[in-house]
């Protein structure tokens, strides 16, 4: 396939950037640093997706994106994660890309990866929706994570304002998406990526975002809190001091915090990604480096049960919440 016609892809599939600015989206803007920072992460990450549309092969997508400094170079994976889902969910399109980049460059950014395939499944008509069978079933959560971002950052006021939930969830199936709104899995996930979202809905403003999380129902609010801890970690936006500020402000909601800011320092270490801002959001919301916040997830993940009443996912989850409440970090 000619230059040409992969450049004619690239403009045709890849949404402007202009989707990603603030002041589009109606988002919060705390300062203009925080605004750069969040803008800077659309960029990146539309950057990504923009390599994947375009690219002859995997590794040519690759070598393009590791040029992207170490702050943003992860969500430009997690937009070639996108671009080639969306490329392999198309008409007549190219079977198995995504497939191919995880088994190369972005295994080292498989939970971002998976997170972009979230976002392409909302772009994409259900019929060609990857299939849960064929993914990690421990982290295939993670696109539903991916799912429920997208909805919460371009459909705002139905996601936030009006708190959509859909009770029958129809991804991944089985189980986890039939049961009712309050107890499907599926919907808690959804939630942990609208959670994140809240973190730049917010602008990186944590007494904001606790306030927008405090409106939504009890149940929901353990996932939303998690979300945003690992936004905050891993997508920055916030200096010590506000870190600090919003570690109390989640209040009994902690061991979610912590459990999410180390799968996001577990994400940064994993791919050689780790900048100063984790080092800083690791300490406040785990009382530890990220090497040794994501040595904590490794270890939970050891033995794992087989998907029961919850999925292996969520008791991982709860393994590394209760770690941080021993270490004496957080308390319940």
């Amino acid at each position: 396939m000619g230059t040409a016609w992969r450049a004619l892809r690239r403009r045709i599939l890849t949404p402007s950037t202009s989707e990603t600015l603030l002041d589009v989206r109606g988002f919060h803007k705390k300062s203009p640093e925080a605004q750069e920072n969040l803008e800077t992460v659309g960029r990146s990450f539309l950057e990504g997706y923009a390599h994947a549309a375009e690219a002859a092969t995997v590794s040519e997508a690759a070598a393009r994106m590791d040029e992207i400094p170490p702050y943003y170079r992860g969500f430009a994976y997690e937009g070639a994660g996108m671009g080639f889902a969306v490329r392999d969910g198309l008409p007549l399109g190219p079977t198995n890309l995504t497939d191919k980049f995880l088994a190369g460059e972005g295994d080292k950014h498989v939970y971002m990866v998976y997170v972009g395939i979230g976002w392409a499944m909302a772009r994409l008509p259900r019929f060609r929706w990857p299939k849960a069978k064929n993914l990690d079933p421990l982290l295939s959560w993670l696109v539903l994570d991916g799912y429920g971002f997208h909805q919460a950052y371009f459909k705002t006021k139905r996601y936030i304002d009006e708190q959509y939930v859909d009770p029958r969830f129809p991804w991944p199936g089985g189980d986890y998406s039939k049961t009712t709104e309050a107890t499907s899995y599926a919907n808690r996930a959804l939630d942990q990526g609208i959670g994140r979202a809240m973190w730049f809905i917010g602008g990186s403003d944590g007494e904001l975002v606790a306030k927008m999380i405090n409106k939504f129902p009890e149940h929901r609010r353990e996932d939303l809190f998690a979300g945003t801890g690992l936004a905050a970690t891993y997508a920055g936006g916030a200096d010590e001091s506000e870190l600090l500020r919003y570690r109390d402000l989640v209040g009994q909601y902690q061991p979610v915090v912590s459990q999410s800011s180390a799968f996001a320092s577990e994400a940064r270490v994993r791919a050689g990604l780790v900048i100063p801002h984790t080092e800083i959001a690791s300490r406040v919301f785990c009382g530890l480096s990220p090497q040794d916040a994501a040595q904590v997830t490794h270890d939970a993940r050891r033995g794992l049960p087989a998907d029961g009443e919850l999925p292996a996912y969520e008791v991982w989850r709860q393994r590394v919440a209760g770690q941080f409440v021993s270490l004496g970090g957080v308390s319940r």
